[in-house]
């Protein structure tokens, strides 16, 4: 398999959904990837170029158990202090399943760097290789600061922040960021009605 090396937000976008699969974020609803048809659901809707994905076969409960591996790896990596510490550990998520890079033309014939992967490579390990090389790429061409934790002081979300105007807040803004503007709505109705009152 090849992964491509210069478009990072792909990588950084499933390392934060990823992420944000596990029953600490979504304390509501629970865990995510409860067995290996959700993790193929997972992988179907973020059109993860992964072989296991791309061969039509589907997740087994060891790759789920990997992928499970994979997610607190990433956690940890996603809240290390430094940029030196996300860089190592991003190398490291790339070396599972990388064999090295790969200058190759792509379908509209430009060239195009890829990390490429051996055969018969395990589902989280090509997992791995794409999220590493989409945290590498975020570190190199934007910083260590995109990594960040959900504003929401209701959740424990983390993300990757790939916005050109780097000003995002929330791990999944169409949950987090809702919930969190119900709540000011609510409580802005509340002082209004408890002002009406008092009049």
């Amino acid at each position: 398999m090849k992964l491509p090396f210069s478009d990072y937000s792909i990588g950084a976008g499933i390392a934060t959904d990823l992420v944000n699969t596990s029953a600490l974020v979504r304390r509501s609803t629970g865990e995510v990837l409860v067995d290996p048809a959700a993790l193929g659901r997972f992988l179907g809707e973020h059109r993860i170029p992964v072989e296991a994905a791309a061969a039509g076969s589907h997740p087994s409960e060891a790759d789920l158990e990997q992928v499970l591996a994979l997610r607190r790896e990433l956690r940890a990596l996603l809240e290390s202090d430094s940029a030196d510490q996300l860089a190592e550990g991003a190398n490291a998520l790339v070396r599972k399943a990388g064999v090295g890079p790969l200058l190759a033309r792509d379908t509209d014939g430009h060239w195009q760097w890829y990390v490429s992967t051996g055969p018969r490579t395990p589902l989280a390990d090509e997992l791995a290789a794409l999220i590493g090389t989409g945290l590498l790429g975020v570190l190199r061409t934007l910083s260590h600061d995109r990594v960040r934790h959900c504003a929401s002081p209701e959740c424990d979300g983390m993300f990757v922040d790939t916005s050109k105007a780097g000003r995002r807040r929330y791990c999944m803004p169409d949950l987090c960021g809702n919930r969190l503007n119900v709540a000011r709505h609510r409580a802005r109705r509340l002082a209004d009605a408890a002002e009406a009152d008092d009049a």
